[in-house]
């Protein structure tokens, strides 16, 4: 297994090896936001290899992309040039050539010490639906007789979210205000919501896009993926109730997404690529467009992710976050390819930039619902937390950390940081 001369990227606990390298945009108080590369407990910055020559090898648009300000530029360039970048990356943060190690440890920064920014100018999300576990616990919830709609399993059931208030990890979120309708009440009521919830989802960002007007073949939509990122999708459980029907989530889900940092590439998480989810016998096959072969063979990933909660309380008294829960992508009905393919298959325009999400990331048993909504029964069977405190949704001052990673016998872990968020009072 290959190491780096970076001695962080080798301690088997963190979540950047050099197997890793994933793609963001960071700042120090000394620099304007650039893009930079997470190893170990470091960040390289790329521009400062471009203008020092270190990237000289490669393509000049790929030197130029990697002095942009936001991985846009390098993203509308395709996969083939981010795995040519970071193929030249693994041979200078693994070989450790003397001139480049020279060089580049003069243009390394601590993690601790820099701010990170979104990862891209963003200029549309696309917020998807594809735990079958997830749209089944939910629909239990609101129509015990006929829990998943009959669509479902024909097609990847999405909704366009707000681009605008997707913020990093680390941003507070402000409690919404919104109308909300008690079931005993003649009228609805205005005010702070009372059902905060967080969804654990995987984000991915688009690579090269696709022209208007022509699909995305399903054999190809992997080649239009840059990366994934952890994504939580804040939810207003009882503003949504209200709002939701005929036209679907609105004000409910689109006062703050937040997401993790670091964009991970797919070739960094190609070693934990697995067969797609196994429907049952009953289930119809997916149309032809939406389906593949390969997709079928492949088209998951083993990427486990968890969910830990922090009160004010528990920090005050200096205890320690506790995870609620643990799942895996692999629990995903519908595939990355298939959600890429149908999102362009009426010539759709997907963008270098663009933000899609799988929606919240479900599995069979309890504790691996990626949800409050669902793990306390809308509140009917609230969590216990440390020192007595119970919760059926969240509280003024609750942190939700998210957490994912990919673990096989064999291969380097490859994480991808933490996504973060403590909830503030309302306005």
């Amino acid at each position: 297994m290959q190491t780096s001369w970076i001695e962080s990227a080798n301690d088997g606990v963190t979540d950047f090896p050099l197997q890793n390298l994933p793609f963001g945009v960071f700042s120090t108080n000394r620099l304007d936001p650039r893009v930079g590369v997470a190893i170990g407990n470091q960040v390289l910055d790329l521009r400062a290899c471009a203008e020092q020559g270190i990237l000289r090898s490669l393509s000049p648009a790929i030197q130029q992309a990697c002095t942009a300000p936001v991985l846009n530029r390098l993203m509308l360039l395709g996969r083939t040039a981010s795995s040519a970048l970071r193929g030249l990356l693994l041979e200078i943060l693994g070989s450790d050539p003397v001139e480049a190690r020279s060089k580049v440890t003069r243009i390394l920064s601590s993690a601790s010490d820099v701010t990170m920014h979104l990862p891209a100018v963003i200029g549309d999300y696309t917020d998807f639906y594809a735990s079958i576990y997830h749209a089944t616990n939910v629909g239990k919830l609101f129509r015990p007789d006929n829990p998943l709609l009959p669509n479902y399993k024909y097609i990847p059931i999405g909704y366009h979210g707000r681009a605008s208030s997707i913020v990093i990890s680390g941003a507070g979120v402000k409690r919404p205000n919104g109308q909300t309708k008690a079931a005993d009440a003649d009228h609805p009521a205005f005010g702070p919501s009372r059902s905060l919830d967080y969804e654990l989802e995987v984000g991915f960002f688009i690579g090269a896009g696709n022209t208007r007007g022509e699909a995305i073949p399903i054999h190809e939509a992997e080649n239009h993926i840059f990366g994934l990122c952890l994504l939580n999708d804040w939810s207003a459980r009882d503003i949504q109730a209200w709002e939701y029907q005929p036209l679907g989530p609105f004000l409910a889900k689109n006062f703050a997404t937040a997401l993790s940092p670091w964009v991970v590439t797919m070739e960094a998480l190609e070693p934990f690529r697995a067969a797609s989810f196994k429907r049952g016998q009953e289930d119809p096959e997916p149309l032809p467009y939406l389906n593949s072969e390969a997709d079928r063979r492949q088209g998951a990933i083993d990427l486990t992710l968890e969910v830990w909660l922090s009160s004010q309380r528990m920090r005050e008294s200096k205890q320690a976050p506790i995870r609620i829960s643990k799942g895996s992508a692999r629990d995903l009905y519908w595939t990355l390819a298939q959600m890429v393919t149908h999102h362009a298959s009426n010539g759709c325009n997907l963008q270098s930039g663009d933000l899609l999400g799988t929606g919240t990331v479900s599995g069979p048993a309890k504790d691996s619902a990626g949800c409050l909504l669902e793990m306390t029964q809308r509140g009917a069977e609230p969590i216990q937390l440390p020192g007595g405190e119970i919760r059926k949704f969240l509280e003024d001052g609750d942190e939700v950390i998210f957490r994912g990673f990919c673990e096989r016998e064999g291969y380097p872990r490859i994480g991808f940081g933490e996504c973060r968020g403590i909830i503030l009072p309302a306005s």
